[in-house]
C-alpha cells in the first residue's frame, strides 16, 4: 500500500448492512488549504500494448500531415503516473474501472485479468474503481483478479459503494472480507481524503454477468450515504471515483451534497481542447474541455474529469481546496502519451529529419501531447504475456478494403444525445452520409454476418441482433486483418442463439435497445444493429415509440416489407442479449420451446462470414467492406 495510505472503509456488501461507521477515536487533524494532483485514467480494458494513431503533425513547410505515431500501452502509462508525480508533494493515483476485456491479454494470456493486475501493480494506484466489465466473467472470476492485484506490494484497494455481493458470491463479505468496499481513505499532508467508488448499476446487471444474488443500488443513493459516513468522520475532501459515464456522472453530482472531485471512467469521453479534432490534429472528438467545474446539490463548486480510453491518456487533475475542504481552484490537462521515434508517413515512409524536428516542436506545444518512453520494469513484466499474444496474433484471414470500418455505437452528430463520436475517428465523423446517420459499419457488418451465416448454416435466418457495444474496434483501411484481430472486435465470447419471435416482439427488441440507450442514466453500449431488419429512429420519443417503419428484406419476394403481424421471426442473436443482457426484456421473456443455443462461437461466425467474402486479388485474402448503404438497420435518425 503506498505510503501514507490509511486501510479504512466500509465493509458489508448484502443486504444485512454491517459497516463499521464508528467515527475515530483521535481527533481529526485541523484542515488547512491544501493542492492535490490527482493522476488517473479509466478503461484500459486489457489494452497493454501500444497502437499506432494517425495524428496531423506540423510539418517544416508549416502544413499538417498525416503522420503515424505509436501512441499508449501500458508501459508508457507506467512511465507517465511516475514522471507527472514528479515535484507534486500531494498526489492521488487512480484508475475509475474497467481494466478487463477488450484485447487478448484479458483471456488469452494466463489467467483472467492477470496480465492487467500484473501491469497495473507497475504503478501501485492508490485505488481502483470497479467498473461493469471486472464483473464480465462472474464473480468467481472477479475475485481471483484481486487475488492477482493484491498479490505484490501495491494493495490497492479496490471500491464500489453501490455492488451489493450475494450470499453464494465468492466476494460476499464472510468469505472475502475486505476485498470490494465502498470507500478508502487516503493521507496526504497530514489531511485525510475520501474516495468513494462507484458502478454503473444498470448497465452491470444487464450488460455484464455478475451472480445472479449480486446487486447494484441507486448510484445516488450509495454516493450520499458513503460520502456521509466519511463526512462523520470529520473528512472534508471527498473525491468519487465513478464508472457510470460522463453525461450520468453530471446528473448524479447534481443530486449529491458533499462531494469535491468526481474522475470518471465508462463513457470513453475524450476530453480536451478542440485543436485535437479535426481542426488540427485530428486524434478525435473532444466531447468538452478537460476538467470542468460544476455544482453539487448545495451549489458548492465540483470538479469533474475522465481520461478516455485503452491506455492512451493519464489525466492531471489540479484541484485546489481551502481550509474548509471547498474546492477553489480545478484544472489539468490529458496527457495523450505518444512516441516521437518511428513516425511515418502513407504505410511506412519515415519522416525527414527536418519534418521530424518540426512535428516534435508540434507535440510539444499541442498541449496534450506529450512524449513518454515506455517504462523498463513494466515492459519486462509484460514480455512473457505479450509472447503468447503475439504468436497467436500472427495468423492473417482478411484484408479490409479502401474504406475504414467505422465505429460508432450510436448515430448523431457530436453533441446530440448518446451520440459517442469518441468512439469513431475524425475521418469517420466527418462523412456525410456516415456514422453519424447510419451508425457503425463494422457493427452492421457484425450483424450481417449472424443473418447470413445463421440463414445458411443454421436453418434459415429472417433478421439478427447485434448491440452497439459488443463490437469493440473498428478495422481500418488497406490493412491487413488477423485472427486476433477478429476476437477483438467480438472479444466476449458469446454463443449463438436463435429465437423465433413474433412481429410484436421483434418491434419490442428494438424499443427495448433504444430505451436502454435514451433513457434517463442511459448507455451507448445496447443501441440495436440488426441484419434483414431497419427502421427509422426519433429518440426524443416515449419508449414504444422511438422506432417506426419496421421493415423485413423478404427473402421469398427479394423486397423490403412491413412486417407482418401474422408471422413469426427467426432471430440470430448472441447468448448475452438473448438472455436479456443490455436491457433486451422482450428476449429474455421468449418462452423455451422458441430459443435455441445454437453453439457456436461469436468469433467463428464472423470469420466465416469473412471467409464467404470475394478474395483480394493482391493478398489472396477475403475482402471486407461497408455493407450498400439500403442493408443498414438505421434508416434515419431524429431529430
Amino acid at each position: 500500500m503506498a505510503a501514507g495510505l490509511v486501510a479504512a472503509c466500509g465493509g458489508s456488501d448484502d443486504d444485512d448492512d454491517d459497516r463499521d461507521t464508528t467515527p475515530p477515536a483521535e481527533p481529526p487533524v485541523a484542515s488547512q488549504p491544501m493542492d492535490l494532483t490527482i493522476l488517473h485514467t479509466n478503461d484500459h480494458h486489457s489494452n497493454l500494448d501500444s497502437r499506432s494513431r494517425k495524428i496531423k503533425l506540423l510539418s517544416a513547410a508549416g502544413t499538417r500531415v498525416e503522420v503515424n505515431v505509436e501512441v499508449g500501452g501500458f508501459p508508457r502509462m507506467t512511465t507517465a503516473f511516475r514522471e507527472l508525480a514528479e515535484n507534486e508533494p500531494n498526489v492521488l493515483k487512480l484508475h475509475a474501472g474497467d481494466a478487463l476485456t477488450g484485447t487478448l491479454y484479458f483471456n488469452r494470456a494466463g489467467a483472467i485479468g492477470e496480465a492487467d493486475a500484473a501491469l497495473m501493480n507497475t504503478v501501485c494506484f492508490d485505488a481502483f474503481t470497479l467498473g461493469n466489465h471486472e464483473f464480465d466473467k462472474g464473480d468467481t472470476e472477479l475475485k481471483g483478479f484481486i487475488d492477482k492485484l493484491h498479490a505484490g506490494e501495491c494493495k490497492t484497494p479496490v471500491i464500489s459503494a453501490n455492488v451489493h455481493f450475494g450470499e453464494s458470491s465468492a466476494l460476499h463479505p464472510s468469505r472475502a472480507p475486505g476485498y470490494v468496499n465502498p470507500w478508502t481513505i487516503v493521507e496526504r499532508s497530514g489531511q485525510k481524503i475520501g474516495l468513494v467508488g462507484l458502478t454503473i448499476a444498470g448497465k452491470t446487471k444487464e450488460s455484464s454477468s455478475p451472480d445472479a444474488s449480486t446487486t447494484f443500488e441507486d448510484e445516488v443513493v450509495a454516493a450520499q450515504r458513503a460520502i456521509d459516513e466519511l463526512k462523520a468522520q470529520g473528512i472534508n475532501k471527498i473525491v468519487v471515483m465513478s464508472h457510470i459515464g460522463y453525461s450520468y456522472d453530471k446528473q448524479v453530482l447534481a443530486q449529491l451534497s458533499g462531494v469535491d472531485v468526481v474522475v470518471g471512467g465508462d463513457s470513453h469521453t475524450l476530453l480536451g481542447p478542440d485543436s485535437m479534432g479535426a481542426s488540427a490534429y485530428n486524434l478525435g472528438t473532444p466531447a468538452g474541455e478537460y476538467a470542468e467545474t460544476l455544482a453539487d446539490k448545495d451549489g458548492s463548486p465540483v470538479c469533474i474529469a475522465t481520461a478516455w480510453e485503452y491506455s492512451q491518456v493519464v489525466g492531471k487533475l489540479k484541484v485546489s481546496f481551502d481550509a474548509d475542504g471547498k474546492v477553489t481552484q480545478c484544472s489539468g490537462q490529458p496527457n495523450v502519451l505518444v512516441s516521437d521515434e518511428g513516425l511515418t508517413t502513407g504505410t511506412s515512409t519515415p519522416v525527414t529529419a527536418d519534418d521530424l524536428s518540426a512535428m516534435r516542436a508540434d507535440m510539444a506545444a499541442s498541449g496534450f501531447l506529450r512524449v513518454t518512453q515506455p517504462d523498463a520494469e513494466a515492459v519486462a513484466v509484460l514480455a512473457p504475456y505479450k509472447a503468447f499474444v503475439d504468436d497467436f496474433r500472427a495468423t492473417e484471414v482478411a484484408r479490409v478494403g479502401a474504406q475504414e470500418m467505422c465505429r460508432r455505437r450510436v448515430p448523431g452528430v457530436p453533441g446530440s444525445p448518446q451520440a459517442d463520436a469518441s468512439n469513431s475517428s475524425a475521418d469517420c465523423n466527418l462523412e456525410s452520409p456516415g456514422v453519424s446517420t447510419r451508425g457503425g459499419d463494422i457493427q452492421q457488418y457484425v450483424a450481417q454476418a449472424f443473418l447470413e451465416i445463421g440463414h445458411s448454416t443454421y436453418g434459415g435466418a429472417d433478421m439478427s441482433l447485434q448491440s452497439g457495444g459488443g463490437v469493440r474496434v473498428a478495422l481500418p483501411a488497406n490493412t491487413t486483418v488477423t485472427a486476433a484481430d477478429i476476437i477483438s472486435v467480438l472479444p466476449f465470447g458469446n454463443m449463438l442463439w436463435r429465437l423465433d419471435l413474433t412481429a410484436d416482439e421483434v418491434k419490442g427488441m428494438v424499443e427495448d435497445g433504444l430505451h436502454a440507450v435514451f433513457r434517463t442514466g442511459g448507455s451507448t453500449g445496447p443501441y440495436p444493429y440488426t441484419g434483414g431488419l431497419r427502421f427509422d429512429v426519433n429518440y426524443a420519443q416515449a419508449r414504444g415509440s422511438r422506432a417506426s417503419n419496421l421493415e423485413f428484406f423478404d427473402r421469398a419476394t427479394n423486397a423490403w416489407q412491413p412486417l407482418d403481424p401474422n408471422r413469426t421471426y427467426r432471430l440470430f442473436v448472441l447468448s448475452f442479449n438473448a438472455t436479456g443482457g443490455d436491457g433486451y426484456d422482450t428476449l429474455r421473456d421468449v418462452p423455451a420451446e422458441r430459443r435455441r443455443d445454437i453453439g457456436v462461437l461469436d468469433a467463428d461466425v464472423f470469420q466465416a462470414y469473412i471467409d464467404s467474402q470475394d478474395v483480394d486479388p493482391v493478398t489472396g485474402y477475403p475482402l471486407i467492406e461497408r455493407l450498400p448503404a439500403d442493408l443498414y438497420s438505421t434508416k434515419s435518425f431524429a431529430p
